[in-house]
């Protein structure tokens, strides 16, 4: 595919700090794109320098191979959609939708042809008089979103769009977000602090942290081989474990619990294993599994997602454990004592945090 987009050596220093710190990057024309971290981390501002309502400090952006420096948000082929939506609450659906489209003085048919388009794409045909304080907020989502894509911009930007709604009508809209991009086939660059929402819906995924990508890749490699260890603690859920010893291929925690892990040319300082990296009741002995036994604290039920929280035998070490979907294990209970392996790929080691 096309790049779309290209970010080179981009920085912006404030006064007292550096928001975002020399990155490099580009987007594939079509693709799902989200920059994932923290609040503060500087995602807001990297999307801001993009539509041109902040300058940069250093760097270049380009779209299409064209640079956008001295290019005013206005002219720049890209349209963004922010977490307040910033309708008119005066207007109705059709008029919001129609608000860019008659800044440009386009014919009136040509723009409730493009209107009735749009709105139909999105699935409000039918609302174009409804006021937008009569609409639900996955409604009032997409006229957000009709009145960006009406524009055909190149670009769409999303700055945490979501954050606002509930967490039902969350989850429906990351799934109707992600079906509504592929038909449009525009280009999307997502700016989310919720990994949930960057894992479901992305092609690919920056994970971004003090001003800097940590990494770039698809949402299943930065699941399974994070490269980092914020990017294995900030994406998805993870045991940490800080380790103080090293002895041939056995490492030891702080809490004295001893893991069996091969190929390391380095003495980690931290290692993380994800709850449902746990094998339970292990019918094997094999030489890259480690075997021990836990107790349990309690069972912390949800359903097809119900967890363990444990502690390990013979250490301080506690241990989240995710039981296997659909595997029978209703009898578990607080004190019960359970052999479980993890293995030794499943150990996730890094030499700093």
């Amino acid at each position: 595919m096309d790049t779309i987009l290209e970010i080179k050596k981009l920085s912006k220093h404030f006064a007292d700090f550096t928001s975002v710190d020399g990155i490099d990057f580009s987007v594939e024309e079509g693709g799902f794109f989200s920059i994932l971290g923290p609040s503060g981390c500087g995602k807001t501002t990297l999307l801001r320098m993009i539509s041109g309502f902040e300058e940069e400090s250093e760097g270049e952006i380009l779209i299409r191979g064209k640079s956008m420096k001295g290019v005013p948000p206005e002219q720049r082929p890209v349209n963004i959609v922010f977490q307040s939506l910033a309708l008119f609450p005066m207007m109705n659906v059709k008029e919001n939708v129609a608000f860019g489209l008659k800044r440009k003085k386009l014919q009136k048919n040509v723009i409730d042809h493009k209107v009735a388009q749009m709105l139909g794409r999105v699935g409000l045909s039918g609302f174009e008089r409804k006021k937008v304080t009569e609409l639900s907020g996955g409604q009032r989502q997409r006229v957000a979103i009709a009145r960006s894509l009406v524009m055909e911009p190149s670009i769409l930007l999303l700055d945490e769009p979501l954050g606002a709604l509930d967490r039902k009508l969350r989850e429906h809209m990351k799934i109707e977000l992600k079906l509504l991009q592929k038909e449009l086939g525009t280009t999307f660059i997502y700016i989310t602090h919720d990994q949930s929402e960057a894992l479901v819906m992305s092609d690919k995924i920056a994970v971004m942290n003090k001003g800097r990508f940590e990494q770039v890749d698809t949402p299943r490699e930065l699941y399974k081989n994070p490269k980092t260890a914020f990017v294995a603690s900030f994406v998805g859920e993870s045991n940490r474990f800080e380790i103080i010893h090293k002895e041939g291929d056995v490492l030891t925690t702080k809490g004295q619990w001893k893991l069996t892990k091969s190929g390391l040319d380095f003495t980690p300082v931290v290692l993380y294993i994800r709850p449902e990296a746990f094998i339970l009741s292990p019918t094997e002995e094999r030489k890259d599994i480690s075997v021990f036994e836990v107790t349990i604290k309690t069972v912390l039920f949800d359903g097809a997602n119900t967890k363990l929280s444990t502690f390990a035998q013979g250490s301080d070490d506690e241990i989240l454990i995710s039981l296997p979907q659909n595997a029978h294990f209703e009898d578990l209970c607080e004190g019960d004592t359970i052999q479980v392996g993890v293995h030794q790929d499943d150990l996730k080691c890094y030499e700093e945090e």
